[in-house]
């Protein structure tokens, strides 16, 4: 039977550690620079920057010097330690986020072990959590919600040994509860501490294995995750009293709490419609009725699937009552949903030969598009030799998925392979568009015309862009974001960086200034496929991109 091949497979490429290894070498080139740059980035490489600037690890600014309470810290430290380590760049802006990712691979092979007992369960969890789409996009961003998510799993994974063991729990275990939720909390505030509140009173109410508040609440563990919840929110409040809690509770709570009955349906059935696609295709593996297949692997952890449900059942209700809807809200449940699914996969079926072809065949076929589109795309834009090596590596991999499936053998992780190829793929495409990103182009330029360092420069245009140039500019410089409506700032600044809507809003020449970074504009891809085809890439480039200008106030018309 399949599930048997499944079970008897090779244990290397079912170790955590190998997953994890294929999960770094597929996602790392898609994380690790600007490719895609997600708005709320800028809030915490801007705030790390000024840390570094001024010496105060833990009052946080916008770009423009403005104070912003409205997350926790860990989330700026985390951004920070990368630019300490690595130094100021894309790559260890996210760097941190990209290894958060990776551990939550350990994380959820620990819990599937731990609460079935059964390596292939582990390990297909494990595979499945590092194709996760939401997992992989979190882990290249940075901003809290892998963070989140990691600690919220290492509670988890304490949550789970204190039902497996009841009161003979290890001690260890009580660290990861409290520990796990306090880290938590540092990230993302109440979301953390509404699901601790709920894991804690799911211990000590349910029927299959409780254990006693007096062995739960081991003080030391206790005392420690309560000191790391709180240690910021203190230093805060002694240094700027009520003012700060207030501009967090109206982003906690304020901001994100919708009030109309009909939102609140309506995405009460938007995440639950959203939570049952996160796990496409592998729901598909669970059986033609996986209701029964679920009533049917519970009874094997009725205290493990009991945690998931009100884990899920939570997290639908908390994303339907926001006043804006994300889908990264679902996140911090995914991992225990996905040993829950592994598990069933693994003990409820036994014939899903057809079905992963038809998916694998899918995949595969994307992948096979993203490689053709790539070598005229890379090859039009003449791109450096780096994107050869990377399209060889894609191509061999995606050769080595075929010859698998031709010869009927592939398994679920060679699925999972082939969804993280998509990403590593996707960067032969994305990669002429965004890369060099403008604020490595840009530091370029004042290196050129050999700009003093401290200079303070004036930046107009959209403030996640500017998080990119701070950036691309170290330290070396002071980037001040602009208020678009205010002429008179101009003036303070001998230069400008001005995105081309604001030169003609502004007054300012063209021909008095210089482009200072140029990157296509992805809403032109058909255009420009187009120009390749044609051959005149370079003239129609200035047509089909995004510009911003150097801007030297003096020279003014």
């Amino acid at each position: 039977m399949f599930i048997k091949k499944l079970s008897a497979s090779t244990t290397w490429n079912n170790s955590p550690w190998f997953i994890l290894g294929v999960f770094l070498l597929l996602i790392g080139p898609f994380s690790l620079n600007f490719h895609f740059h997600y708005p709320d980035e800028m809030y915490y490489s801007d705030a790390a920057l000024q840390m570094i600037k001024n010496g105060d690890y833990f009052t946080t600014y916008l770009g423009n010097g403005e104070l912003r309470f409205k997350k926790p810290i860990l989330t700026y430290w985390a951004v920070l330690a990368g630019f300490k380590i690595f130094g100021i760049s894309a790559f260890s802006s996210r760097i941190l986020f990209l290894a958060a990712g990776g551990a939550l691979i350990g994380l959820v092979y620990a819990i599937g072990k731990l609460a079935s007992g059964n390596k292939s369960i582990a390990a297909l969890a494990g595979w499945m959590i590092a194709a996760q789409p939401l997992v992989i996009f979190s882990s290249s961003r940075s901003i809290p919600d892998i963070l989140l998510v990691l600690f919220v799993t290492l509670s988890a994974w304490g949550v789970t040994a204190a039902l497996k063991y009841g009161d003979d729990v290890p001690k260890k275990y009580l660290w990861m509860i409290f520990l796990g939720f306090g880290l938590a909390f540092e990230v993302k505030g109440l979301p953390a501490a509404a699901l601790g509140f709920l894991a804690l009173g799911y211990l000590l109410v349910n029927p299959y294995q409780r254990i006693s508040w007096k062995k739960l609440f081991y003080w030391p563990a206790v005392l420690a995750g309560l000191v790391i919840s709180v240690f910021w929110f203190v230093i805060m409040y002694a240094k700027f009293g009520p003012e700060y809690l207030n501009s967090f509770i109206e982003d906690q709570v304020g901001m994100r709490v919708g009030q109309r009955v009909t939102l609140i349906i309506r995405y009460f059935f938007m995440a639950a419609g959203l939570m049952i696609a996160l796990f496409l295709p592998w729901i598909f593996f669970t059986g033609k009725k996986p209701i029964a297949s679920l009533l049917m692997v519970k009874d094997e952890n009725k205290a493990f699937f009991g945690f998931v449900l009100v884990w899920l059942v939570a997290i639908i209700l908390m994303t339907s009552l926001v006043s804006k809807f994300y889908d990264r809200y679902l996140l911090p449940v995914a991992p225990l949903v996905t040993v829950g699914v592994a598990w069933m996969i693994i003990r409820g079926q036994t014939k899903n030969r057809k079905s992963l072809n038809g998916w694998g065949i899918a995949i595969i076929a994307i992948n096979a598009l993203l490689l053709m589109v790539a070598v005229y795309w890379n090859i039009g834009l003449a791109s450096p030799l780096i994107l050869a090596i990377h399209w060889t590596i894609g191509a061999g991999l995606f050769i080595f998925l075929f010859i698998i499936l031709r010869r009927n053998t592939l398994q679920f992780q060679h699925l999972s392979l082939a969804i993280m190829l998509v990403f590593f793929n996707g960067c032969l495409i994305s990669y002429p568009l965004s890369i060099p990103h403008q604020g490595v182009q840009i530091d370029d330029l004042f290196e050129e015309k050999n700009i003093s360092f401290g200079t303070k420069v004036g930046f107009i245009g959209n403030p996640h862009h500017s998080s990119k140039i701070r950036i691309g500019m170290d330290t070396d410089y002071e980037l001040i974001n602009l208020d678009g409506a205010i002429i008179d700032q101009i003036n303070e600044y001998e230069y400008l960086i001005c995105e081309e809507d604001s030169m003609v809003k502004f007054g300012f020449n063209k021909t008095q200034s210089e482009i200072a970074s140029i990157n296509w504009d992805a809403k032109y891809f058909l255009e420009i496929m187009g120009s390749i085809w044609k051959g005149d890439t370079a003239l129609q480039k200035y047509e089909l991109s995004k510009k911003y200008y150097l801007v030297e106030t003096k020279k003014r018309s």
